[in-house]
């Protein structure tokens, strides 16, 4: 932590005693009555027990949220916001005051959106936060974001399936090339990327990343942060980064004409370049880089695997039944799964098989709404000789998804679905997340 330390701004040092506290916070209703007893108390103290608690209990993000008469904060768990407390304005504006001069935003200025981070050093790891203020009709609301580095996975701790992880370990192997991740916000592009760097990263090779923003700093690689207002955008940083011999790129993100055309030179000359884009599956990402200014001659080449993936709620293990799906429920998941091989499923006999039925009530585990933690869904789409040569003659995203389904790919409802016969979520879950299928 010593070395990290170096690097960083804004450290913040949350107080023993405080850590202490915040370990007894196990889920959102002992957090409110913990930030009931401190409203009281000094405000850095209250600060601080709001971000102590919000790692403990696993929040990605801290809402604060002025309105009429009171001010509401909400935590966002496993990708849902739940509401956790409402405060006087007396505690919101020295709590505001607060947390801009911690995140180094400038105190008078309240009629425009400002961006900052700070860090916080908690029990013996350093966490990242990252804050947004925006003007409303009631005064400003506060995001803070929690990079919480225990959420870093390992590519082996992704929870991918068998057949997922032999392709994936294959294909972050190779020497050059494209390897896209695709999907909305919030969907862990960007988490997968970091455990592919995690997994290839080793002395012999070179690895430099240009983000906006740095999420989570790994030691062995060089990480750029964009930084657009002072001019140094994606395309900028590309520009330099390919003059510093790098093996392998990041690209925190696709978004303009220039970078697209950058990224897939790099690519075709010998390196192996990372990046995410918004795109509703991996199919579109062809589609996706043309209207981006790329050439289907660029494009078909460069790519390699386009990794498409969303995440669903994992039922919690410890309220969770397990019971015989309804004929409904056993019949969707049967006519969704009929053409994935029974050996990628893992499961022999469909017929056969029990769901997990959450309990409506829940339990303290799961902040009583019945699911505990994340997982990912994949559809992995190769690009191969042959696929390579079906790109060149511009088919529509339909023909190509319909094509790259014929060699194997196996899209993300049909992954859902897989998870549901094995009881880690619900289809109602899959169907929340991906939609429903015709």
């Amino acid at each position: 932590m010593e070395n990290q330390n170096k690097r960083l701004l804004g450290l913040v040092q949350i107080k023993p005693e405080i850590a202490t506290d915040a370990e007894t916070i196990k889920h959102v209703e002992d957090f409110k009555k913990k930030i009931q007893e401190y409203a009281s108390k000094d405000t850095t103290n209250l600060v601080d027990l709001i971000l102590a608690g919000a790692i403990n209990i696993a929040i990605s993000d801290i809402h604060i949220e002025p309105e009429t008469d009171q001010v509401k904060i909400r935590g966002r768990i496993d990708g849902l916001l739940q509401d956790i407390i409402f405060l006087d304005y007396s505690v919101y504006h020295s709590l505001l005051s607060r947390i801009k001069l911690m995140s180094k935003i400038k105190l008078n200025i309240s009629d425009k959106p400002q961006d900052g981070r700070f860090t916080v050093a908690f029990k013996d790891f350093l966490v990242e936060i990252r804050t947004s203020s925006l003007p409303s009709e009631y005064g400003e609301s506060i995001v803070m974001r929690v990079l919480n580095p225990q959420n870093f996975v390992n590519l082996e701790t992704m929870g991918l399936r068998k057949d997922l992880y032999k392709i994936l370990t294959k294909e972050i192997k190779r020497p050059n090339g494209m390897i896209v991740t695709t999907g909305p916000t919030g969907a862990g592009k960007t988490t997968t990327l970091y455990a592919f760097l995690r997994k290839i990263k080793n002395p012999e090779i070179k690895i430099i990343t240009i983000e906006d923003p740095i999420e989570y700093h790994i030691d062995g690689i060089s990480q750029t942060q964009a930084d657009p207002a002072k001019g140094y955008g994606f395309s900028e940083g590309l520009k330099s980064i390919v003059r510093q011999d790098p093996d392998v790129i990041l690209v925190g993100e696709i978004r303009d004409k220039e970078t697209t055309a950058i990224a897939l030179q790099a690519a075709l000359t010998g390196h192996l370049v990372l990046t995410t884009l918004h795109t509703n599956d991996a199919a579109g990402t062809v589609a996706r880089l043309v209207d981006l200014g790329a050439k289907p001659t660029s494009v078909a080449p460069a790519i390699k695997v386009i990794v498409a993936q969303r995440l669903v709620r994992t039922v919690c293990k410890k309220c969770s039944t397990m019971s015989t799906p309804s004929a409904e429920e056993l019949s969707e998941i049967e006519k969704g799964l009929k053409k994935v091989p029974k050996d990628i499923i893992g499961i022999k006999d469909l017929k056969k098989i029990k769901i997990a039925k959450i309990s409506e009530k829940g339990c303290e585990n799961c902040n009583f709404t019945g699911y505990k933690g994340r997982k990912g869904l994949f559809e992995i789409f190769l690009v191969d000789a042959d696929m390579e040569g079906f790109i060149l003659t511009n088919p529509t995203t339909s023909s190509i998804k319909e094509k790259a389904i014929a060699k194997g790919m196996i899209p993300i409802y049909q992954s859902g679905l897989i998870e549901v016969s094995l009881g880690e979520t619900t289809l109602a879950e899959v169907i929340k997340v991906v939609g429903e299928q015709d």
